[in-house]
């Protein structure tokens, strides 16, 4: 007998314009739910792959090989022991037949056949050691319509949906919730409407194109139809990964020689604007180019969904593209009404750009008294008097330039109180940077202010640009301090405080100083601890060493989720949980990963765990020093000896940072430590003897563990 064939299946939802924001995830949302439904019902093939499709205006999936009923199913159940199944005279007893008729089949208390029909039947089978009763019957296959009619209300109602409207289906009550008005429902099996409805409609097989270029509605005839029929006759691309594409390829053709500035984010939002992308060329006066190129890109970006244009020197160009949702004989009307918004739009900016000019930045620091940072924490001048103590600390310890961080701290949030930032907050520090600038301020205190809200820059960046390094530690030092401080800790998935990102960046900084003292060959002196309690002493409310222990735990649980991500958990722990100096922490970790490969590893690693439990069940126990004179046997002095050559060695390497070479070192003193374990008894029952041996091995752990706990690399 031949498998069953299917059919295409597509459904679409016609809305209102959807939020552009998340048009994206709602059609992948909506398809994959869908697929995810039917295929649980055995209506589709487990790798089928939907294809979603989500313009402004529906959301939509097509499905092959959907069937319009599911294979029917062999159900087995095990019913009872033959031996309660069967009275003496080897009859159905009471039991059994009370058991099928709750079952709905009292007929089959005949006996067993030998042969399956394909109907419900009992037979007997062995199971654990005792023959059972068995059940065996076919589960009819679910058909499509019931399926996708459940499948449809579970995708409606599971959609992530930003924000919910409520409107009115037919009378005059909003009776019907979703994230815009549906005002049609399409459903195709094949060339056959499925009658199923939602959000008060009924499936049909007609749609509608683009609200200019289409002639009407559109009737589709099939569901293999659908894209095509919706692109030739309704001028829609309802693909969301299509038209993003049709935009990419416009946008390089229309580019003229120049790069185009398209992030990603705006070339989304802008495939979730239209339906018939088209890419047209506009131009505004060059005089506008003496503002600064990020205001006038974000202006473009954000206000009106334009891509700039820069040359090959990076200068920005006085031209810009736009994409269109239509496809216009004469596009000169578009084109001149979207210059003429965006003059208006760039006259704003420059007049925003001119009045800030006329006072410098630091005759606006006085004014940030006025600002409240926190109700619990001062002002804004308040902020930034901790933020220049916090800067200077930190350059008195990587050896930075004192002066140029105080002034940087002292600069760094009077650009919250011009014009332009007030009108494009994402321009903080970048304004700052520019009006620094042009006050004569030395370019490295520019550059610091620029780069304080920086993220994720690696240590080589940041090693250019010393004072933004201290200036961003700074500042989110003083953040954390200062939030923690006042007991709005980050809990489950809410942190409003940016705390996780703020950890993150500090652990940047510190990866940063370490590069350049390293690079310098000398150790770095910054340590984490000393630096936030110094934070805590800039304000004015005292901070306990509570708040400094959790915070030091926050810092350093943000560090090991973090490197989880690219290296083994256990790797991670061994190295995080000894708390090492933070900008140590990456070159450790690569050094116990190294180390974990050694043949040796495995076993010092059983063997220090050992040691650890040992030492922690010992509660203090051990002598403050070992007495070679309560040694009984070779075992203990051949340790000891071990001991006393590994610590130098250990503490030399560590001392130069060469941390693999200190593990590669614990490597020789495997069969010493398996040895003394096999030999000698720790816990001897001469107290003076057992507070001996947890001395030697105190020591050994010492010299195991300076680098990493690799007791978190035993099985």
């Amino acid at each position: 007998m031949s498998e069953p064939r299917g059919e295409t299946l597509v459904v679409e939802l016609l809305t209102e314009e959807l939020p552009p924001k998340a048009l994206r995830q709602l059609g992948e949302a909506f398809g994959e739910a869908l697929a995810a439904s039917l295929r649980g019902e055995g209506l589709v093939p487990l790798d089928a792959k939907p294809v979603c499709y989500a313009s402004p205006r529906r959301l939509a999936v097509s499905i092959k090989a959907v069937l319009s009923r599911a294979p029917d199913q062999e159900v087995v159940e095990k019913l009872m022991p033959r031996a309660v199944a069967e009275d003496p005279d080897g009859k159905p007893s009471a039991a059994l037949r009370g058991r099928l008729r709750k079952l709905g089949r009292p007929h089959l208390a005949s006996g067993y056949p030998d042969v399956w029909d394909g109907s419900d039947h009992l037979y007997v089978e062995s199971a654990a050691k005792a023959q059972y009763v068995w059940l065996r019957s076919l589960a009819r296959g679910a058909a499509l319509m019931p399926a996708l009619q459940s499948a449809l209300e579970h995708a409606v109602a599971s959609l992530p949906i930003p924000k919910v409207m409520s409107y009115a289906s037919a009378g005059y009550y909003n009776d019907v919730k979703f994230v815009r008005p549906a005002h049609r429902l399409l459903a195709l099996h094949g060339g056959a409407v499925v009658p199923v409805s939602v959000l008060g409609l009924e499936a049909a097989r007609t749609t509608s194109g683009h609200r200019f270029l289409a002639r009407g509605d559109i009737e589709i005839a099939g569901a293999e139809a659908y894209a095509p029929t919706l692109e030739a006759e309704g001028k829609v691309v309802p693909a969301f990964a299509t038209r993003r594409a049709r935009i990419v390829e416009g946008l390089e053709i229309a580019r003229a020689g120049a790069r185009v500035i398209m992030p990603d984010d705006l070339l989304d939002e802008v495939t979730a604007l239209v339906e018939w992308p088209k890419v047209y060329t506009g131009g505004f006066d060059s005089a506008f180019l003496e503002v600064p190129r990020e205001c006038l890109i974000l202006t473009m970006q954000r206000n009106q969904k334009y891509f700039a244009l820069e040359a090959a020197d990076g200068r920005l160009q006085n031209r810009f593209l736009l994409v269109a949702n239509i496809d216009a004989h004469d596009p000169q009307p578009i084109i001149r009404g979207n210059e003429r918004v965006l003059r208006a739009r760039l006259a704003d900016a420059k007049f925003f750009y001119d009045q800030d000019r006329k006072a410098s930045l630091a005759s606006r620091v006085p004014r940030l008294a006025n600002v409240v940072y926190h109700s619990k924490l001062g002002s804004q001048l308040d902020r930034v008097q901790r933020l220049r103590s916090i800067a200077r600390y930190i350059a008195g310890e990587v050896d930075g330039d004192e002066a140029w961080a105080d002034r940087a701290a002292h600069l760094a949030k009077a650009d919250l109180l011009t014009e332009m930032v007030g009108e494009f907050p994402e321009l903080q520090g970048i304004m700052g940077r520019c009006y620094a600038l042009q006050d004569g301020e030395p370019p490295a205190v520019a550059e610091a202010i620029g780069a304080q809200y920086l993220l994720r820059l690696n240590a080589c960046d940041w090693a250019e640009n010393p004072t933004g390094a201290i200036l961003m530690a700074a500042d989110r030092t003083e953040t954390l301090v200062g939030i923690f401080g006042i007991g709005l800790v980050p809990s489950g998935d809410k942190d409003p405080y940016g705390l996780r990102r703020a950890a993150l960046g500090l652990i940047d900084a510190f990866e940063a100083f370490g590069f350049v003292a390293r690079s310098s060959g000398e150790p770095l002196r910054l340590r984490l601890r000393a630096l936030l309690e110094n934070a805590a002493r800039t304000f004015a409310s005292p901070v306990s060493s509570m708040v400094i222990d959790d915070l030091e735990a926050f810092v350093f649980e943000r560090y090991r989720h973090q490197l989880a991500a690219a290296f083994p958990r256990e790797v991670v722990d061994a190295v995080v949980d000894i708390r090492p100096p933070l900008d140590e922490v990456p070159s450790r970790v690569e050094a116990v990963r190294a180390f974990r490969s050694l043949p040796e590893a495995e076993a010092l690693a059983a063997a220090n765990k050992r040691i650890v439990n040992i030492l922690r069940k010992s509660g203090g126990e051990a002598a403050a020093a070992v007495d070679r004179t309560l040694f009984g046997d070779g075992a203990e002095h051949d340790l000891f000896a071990a001991v006393q050559k590994l610590l130098p060695v250990v503490h030399d390497h560590v001392a130069h940072g060469q941390y693999s070479e200190a593990l590669r070192s614990l490597a020789s003193a495997r069969a010493t430590v398996d040895r003394f374990f096999d030999q000698v008894l720790v816990m001897a029952e001469d107290r003076a003897v057992r507070a001996n041996r947890l001395a030697l091995l105190r020591a050994l752990a010492e010299a195991m563990n300076e680098v990493a706990d690799i007791s978190k690399l035993a099985a």
